[in-house]
This record gives structure tokens, sequence and C-alpha cells, in this order.
């Protein structure tokens, strides 16, 4: 599996506090089936992370991974702040570039309300060139009584990312039942893990894809759409819808 949304680095968001608590969770991303885990701070105005700041950090831990002989690709991102990253100029935009894709961004969906001209903020990062992907959506109040908001987004060509423990139930009813609908509406297209720790915000992914109850669509949201975002392509057309259970 490939893990595009993680806060795996140290001391430099609300992500593990030590290299240590770095390296735990990637020991747990590859006991849960995780080859490549993306490490995205977060970037907006109380993380200001810099994209000095998150490639120093990276290194750290790429470099403690290979000494521990952890079996995880560790690559560069960013959880990018609507707004901040407007204002970052395209130069650092791109060192925040999400798996090492300088032109996918992986941008944080706020967890109140509906941002004002939504739908023209992300159209302003698609004339720059960037292909985004719009983080944990289910946890918004908002898309709880409308997952159809959505639709005008993905319609532009945004991509919708789930957080893993929404879509296994650990994150509460409401969060569950809004990650269902949308993977009922066709209207996501990658779950992640929004990793903090090894324990309450867990890695979790392999837990997430068993509960989507559809081998092929938990494939599909695992690896094959992240797979194809990493190298710049079009993903492969969704599996065909079947009847399944949902959730356990």
């Amino acid at each position: 599996m490939i893990d595009l949304h993680s806060h795996v680095l140290p001391a430099i968001d609300d992500g593990p506090r030590s290299l240590e608590g770095s390296l735990d969770i990637l020991r747990a991303a590859a006991a849960d089936g995780i080859e490549r885990i993306a490490a995205t701070p977060h970037v907006r105005d109380d993380w200001p992370t810099t994209p000095a700041q998150m490639e120093q950090a990276l290194e750290q831990v790429r470099a403690a991974a290979r000494r521990h002989e952890i079996p995880v690709d560790v690559l560069p991102g960013g959880e990018l702040d609507l707004v901040y990253a407007a204002a970052l100029d395209d130069d650092d935009v791109r060192r925040f570039g999400l798996g090492g894709n300088e032109q996918l961004l992986l941008l944080e969906f706020p967890y109140v309300g509906w941002p004002i001209g939504l739908r023209d903020q992300l159209f302003h990062f698609t004339v720059r060139g960037y292909t985004v992907v719009l983080a944990h959506p289910e946890r918004n109040a908002e898309v709880h009584a409308d997952p159809e908001r959505l639709r005008e987004l993905v319609d532009v060509g945004v991509f919708i990312q789930l957080t893993a423990a929404s879509v296994e139930g650990r994150l509460g009813r409401r969060n569950a039942a809004a990650a269902r609908a949308l993977l009922d509406a066709e209207l996501a297209h990658l779950i992640a893990s929004d990793g903090h720790a090894p324990a309450i915000r867990a890695i979790g992914m392999s837990a997430a894809a068993e509960a989507v109850g559809n081998a092929e669509l938990a494939t599909w949201l695992t690896h094959d759409v992240p797979a194809a975002l990493l190298a710049g392509e079009k993903p492969p057309s969704r599996p065909a819808r079947r009847r399944r259970r949902f959730f356990r």
C-alpha cells in the first residue's frame, strides 16, 4: 500500500516529538503493509513549516530508517492550508510536492465551515499547474450534512482523500457515515492514514481497506490511484460497482 498523508517527521508539527517516535510510526506502517509513506507536516499559521525544515527532518528520518532496516520508503510532502499555500511562491510550493511530484499538492480541508469561494481557490492552483488532493473532507460538518457538495470539486479534477480511521470507524459514526457516503457516490479516490502516532492516530490502512468490503476497490484506493498520482499519470478507471458488505 501507499500512504500519501502522515505526520511522521519529529518535532516539526503535532506528530511525534522525537526521532524514536518517528521510527515507531514507520515500524507500524511496515507491519500494516505500507511500502511508501509521504511525510506531510502541517504548513499553516500555527505550524509554519518551511521547505528546508521538512527536507532536513525527512533526511534525518530516512537515515534512521535505513540504520534500523525499516522497509518503508519515506517521501517528501506537506499538508498545506488553503490560504497559507496561496501566499507561497511556486518554488516553495513545488518543494512541498506530494511524494516528490512537484505538481501534486495535498491541501487540508478545514474541519469547520465551507470556505467561501472554495472552488475558485482550488481552480487557482489548477491554473498554476498543480493537481490537488484534498485531505479528509469527510471530517467536516458541512460534508456530513451534504456529501454531494464535493461533486463540483471532483468534477474540476480534485482528488478526495479519506482518513483510514474514518473509513474504519475509529473517528466516530458521523465521520464513518460521511466516508461511506463519499465512497458510495464515487467521490473518494484515496485512503491515507494521517498517522500522527502508532496508537490513537494510528496507521490502520489495512483495517480501512478491509472495511471497504471490496478488494478491488480497496486496492484502487490504497495503491493504484496514489501510485498513478505520484508518477504524474492519469489514475486507472475505478473498479465497477458491485454488491458488497460495507463496514463492520
